[in-house]
């Protein structure tokens, strides 16, 4: 056995996942890589890539979604609006199950939805002021309504996301200090969806099983089981490729890695375009990025085209939304420069100029070699213009604490962000209005009512075209203020076994990693 090879079994078997070569003769085993740990799998509080990953393969909600954005049926089959888009009213497939077998109701929607606002984390922003505990009922066992308490019209590009919970298990294993049943849901999976959690060891690893049951059927090239393997090591992934272990990779490999698996016996790289983001988020609440100039100094430090043609693949961004949602585009914007001088005016203009030189924090994920590049590069270009800058690397899961509040959340912080749902109310209100602040996808803490109004506005309009303007509108003001560093839109890279077929990008965060749409085509 070569030395990459043992790395690779030594690797899974530190995390209790050991593998033989003819496993997947027996079963179809799919062995992923993921470099963030699955902070939860409870459906009302999932909120980042990994978490998302977990429910959408444990979980079914009353739709989905194909790769073009369509809205499509799935525990519902079909639904209708009311002409003032106030009331949305559902109809369930029939001879649906969840995962203990048991029929999947009106009822367990109604629970669900109710158990989401409640809890108020997670997704739950999104219907702040659209939905209370009264707005969803069952009509009868198998129609679900939504009365809406304003117009909200991406409502229905949101559905995919309200994951369905078995609400007898959940409702047999609360108590009276967790009527919710949150510390049952946090470590055990209660759906109606592909696949069932087996086993789950934090930090190191996740093993999902098939439905036997699931409603839409299974064949003989189906995914019968994924097995998770959480790292941001280079040379483990690479090992796993090297001992023919590895089914898919992550997308948040360094490019060095993708070279080496892509040139292995057995494996392929796949470049897609995707509509997710890469951002410095610029914090609008601390020194010395509360200073417009100062963001604008740090946006015209950055070497954009080295990051994006070197250390990360990936298109022009103009500006805090891609191009995909096309009509909604504000096409005017002009895509950033590298350009140190300018940057050393606007220092020069903000109240932070003619002192000792500038403190400021970048914070990346921690382990993820072309962050920590990006991170150095750009520390080469601000110490030379003024700043002292400090780099602050981190694990995700503590950077999505520091996000929690202003005075926590570094200056400058390294994030992905891609549409949550296939709407462009995902990039602005999940982003950037206050009521969505304190995660890390808001890591801004931009707090401008100006914006609010008008992100409202684009929210609760039922005119297409207005709402488009409005959309435009927004993107300028977010320039000018110059929210955040924008980056590039990712091109994203995975290396994928060539038994492992037909995956497609979805834009909605993580959808494309539903494994009940992959196939293992190898006998």
């Amino acid at each position: 056995m070569s030395k990459l090879c043992s790395l690779a079994r030594g690797a899974l078997l530190g995390a209790g996942l050991a593998l033989s070569a003819g496993a997947a003769n027996a079963e179809n085993v799919a062995t992923v890589n993921v470099v963030q740990i699955f902070g939860t799998i409870d459906p009302a509080k999932v909120n980042d890539y990994t978490e998302y990953m977990a429910g959408v393969n444990l979980y079914d909600a009353l739709t989905t979604l194909d790769s073009k954005g369509n809205i499509l049926p799935m525990l519902a089959e079909s639904w209708e609006a009311s002409d003032d888009t106030l009331t949305y009213t559902f109809h369930l497939k029939s001879g649906v199950t969840f995962q203990d077998g048991s029929p999947v109701e009106a009822k367990d929607v109604v629970y669900s939805v109710k158990r989401l606002l409640a809890l108020n984390e997670g997704p739950a922003f999104l219907f702040e002021g659209v939905l209370d505990e009264d707005s969803v009922s069952a009509i009868d066992g198998d129609t679900v309504e939504f009365k809406l308490r304003k117009v909200y019209s991406p409502f229905l590009t949101t559905t995919p996301i309200m994951f369905v919970v078995n609400s007898d298990l959940a409702e047999a294993n609360k108590t009276d200090a967790d009527p919710w049943a949150a510390d049952y849901l946090a470590n055990n999976s209660a759906g109606a969806g592909a696949y069932m959690l087996d086993s789950w060891n934090r930090g190191a690893n996740m093993v999902i099983k098939r439905y036997d049951g699931y409603h839409l059927g299974w064949d003989d090239q189906a995914i019968d089981t994924v097995r998770f393997v959480v790292t941001n090591e280079e040379a483990t992934v690479k090992a796993l490729a090297a001992a023919g272990e590895l089914s898919m990779s992550s997308d948040a490999q360094a490019q060095e890695t993708y070279d080496s698996i892509g040139k292995m016996e057995g494996y392929r790289i796949v470049t897609y375009p995707t509509a997710t983001n890469f951002y410095l988020k610029l914090n609008h609440q601390v020194a010395p990025t509360d200073d417009v100039h100062i963001r604008r100094a740090v946006a015209a430090a950055t070497d954009y085209e080295t990051i994006r043609g070197t250390l990360l693949p990936g298109e022009p961004l103009a500006g805090p939304m891609p191009p995909v949602f096309a009509d909604a585009y504000n096409s005017d914007l002009e895509a950033p420069v590298f350009d140190l001088e300018a940057a050393r005016e606007h220092v020069a203009k903000s109240k932070y100029a003619g002192g000792d030189a500038i403190p400021i924090e970048i914070m990346f994920v921690a382990g993820l070699a072309f962050e920590e590049e990006i991170a150095l590069l750009m520390k080469s270009n601000l110490d030379q213009i003024g700043f002292n800058t400090i780099l602050k690397p981190e694990p995700w899961n503590r950077m999505t604490e520091l996000a929690n509040k202003p005075e926590t959340t570094p200056a400058i912080n390294e994030v992905f962000y891609g549409a949550t749902y296939p709407s462009p109310d995902s990039f602005f209100y999940t982003q950037y209005h206050s009521n969505a602040k304190g995660t890390w996808a808001s890591m801004e803490w931009v707090l401008d009512p100006e914006l609010d109004a008008m992100i409202d506005a684009a929210r609760g309009t039922a005119d297409i075209d207005e709402q488009n303007r409005i959309y435009k509108d927004i993107q300028a003001r977010l320039v000018d203020q110059q929210s955040d560093v924008f980056l590039l839109t990712q091109r994203s890279q995975q290396a994928f076994s060539n038994c492992m077929d037909g995956f497609s990008w979805v834009p909605m965060q993580s959808f494309e990693f539903n494994f009940y749409n992959m196939k293992w085509v190898c006998n």
